[in-house]
């Protein structure tokens, strides 16, 4: 990037407040061009589709469900975790969850109910009778993908907790996918169908952008850049989750 483009660009993140004096030791640390593209990712970062697991316990299918949150834009990941610890598998993730906020919730109850009080429904990945295809589902409000374990699927609870179900249609003598493959086709179809669907709704406010886009300023840097600004008295604090701003 040429010195006057990166001025101007510079410019153009102060006056949407994504950067101030402030951050000022932060961002001038950051080359123009990463900012560039952190920013680029930022604008088509959502929170209206979200995605839910529970009990799933591979370390690769953890991580794969988080990387393909992450490349289709969706910022929140809710985890309920089962028999096995939350350990995504980082040869599978390549740190894609870095970008994420994850919310590890004790059980499916509290999990369904907290994004119930945000305003989701929670549509659950099942083969069940009376569940509709997945591009069937009625994307007017946010909406969250309930995938369960990889062996016993989605539990009796969560299936009596969610609004809904929804499959993948297979023409096959297969009859399921793998979860990993489950969450990247859903995902792709439901990711396309909200962008259109809601439209500016579907997009971060510019607070979430605000906060979002200073955690990855901060997390972009060096750990060595980290730990001697943490000195200087810079820090990012985190709320329930959250991302946080510099302080």
């Amino acid at each position: 990037m040429e010195e006057r483009e990166a001025t101007s660009f510079l410019e153009q993140l102060r006056q949407e407040g994504l950067i101030t004096e402030s951050t000022r030791p932060v961002w001038e640390m950051i080359l123009p061009r990463r900012l560039r593209r952190m920013y680029e990712v930022l604008n088509e970062r959502t929170r209206y589709i979200t995605v839910l697991i529970d009990a799933v316990d591979d370390p690769h299918n953890q991580a794969a469900v988080l990387r393909t949150a992450e490349a289709f834009g969706v910022q929140d990941v809710h985890i309920v975790t089962g028999k096995a610890p939350f350990s995504p598998n980082r040869l599978v993730t390549r740190y894609a969850d870095q970008w994420l906020t994850l919310h590890h919730k004790p059980d499916i109850k509290t999990a369904i109910a907290d994004l119930k009080q945000q305003g989701y429904q929670v549509y659950a990945s099942y083969l069940g009778e009376r569940t509709i295809p997945v591009s069937d589902l009625d994307l007017s409000q946010p909406t969250a993908l309930l995938f369960g374990n990889e062996h016993s699927g989605v539990s009796e609870e969560a299936l009596r907790l969610a609004d809904g179900t929804f499959v993948i249609p297979m023409y096959g003598f297969v009859q399921s996918f793998n979860i990993s493959v489950a969450a990247a086709l859903a995902l792709y179809d439901v990711t396309e169908r909200a962008r259109r669907q809601a439209g500016e709704r579907y997009y971060l406010s510019s607070g979430e952008k605000k906060v979002l886009y200073e955690q990855w300023m901060w997390q972009t840097l060096n750990p060595r850049i980290r730990k001697q600004l943490e000195q200087q008295g810079y820090t990012i604090q985190n709320n329930g989750g959250q991302p946080g701003s510099f302080q």
